[in-house]
């Protein structure tokens, strides 16, 4: 059954320090458990130790770690007839961005030993130089997205 609307995207207030919504949004996306002064210290903080580190300013860094990272197709499983293809699809602008970030912090989380907010300013800047956990990600699925092309007709 459809839906009788198409609800409402929420507005997110940009983030104090810096004046943006992606990093507000990275912000509630880093906190656990609504701690989000807990998150906002771990994420200033990697933006600060990335700036230092980069000698550039830290949110140009942060969004050139976003714009790396961002996937532009990704394949879905469609089952046609008893087997399931890998049809590849155009992602969404806000499911592009959301994605990015998604990888960005689970790949921040993945590294261990030292602090979220080093390991997280770590993700940042080798996404920014187009290397890192993240960004192979996003070339992996690329490469599937490639590799799966010839059920392209399959979309829906």
């Amino acid at each position: 059954m459809a839906r009788r609307h198409k609800p409402e995207p929420r507005q997110i207030k940009a983030d104090p320090r810096y004046g943006s919504i992606d990093i507000a949004k990275f912000i509630n996306r880093v906190m656990i458990g609504g701690k989000k002064n807990v998150a906002r210290r771990v994420v200033y903080s990697a933006i600060e130790i990335a700036e230092d580190k980069a000698k550039r300013p830290g949110i140009e860094v942060f969004d050139q770690a976003i714009r790396n990272a961002i996937p532009l197709l990704e394949v879905k499983s469609r089952r046609v007839g008893g087997s399931t293809y890998q049809v590849p699809n155009e992602v969404r602008p806000e499911r592009r961005r959301a994605l990015a970030m998604r990888w960005i912090i689970a790949a921040a989380r993945s590294r261990s030993g030292r602090p979220m907010a080093e390991r997280l300013s770590q993700e940042l800047l080798e996404s920014s130089r187009g290397e890192g956990a993240a960004v192979k990600r996003k070339d992996d699925l690329h490469r599937m997205a490639e590799a799966n092309k010839a059920f392209a007709h399959y979309r829906w």
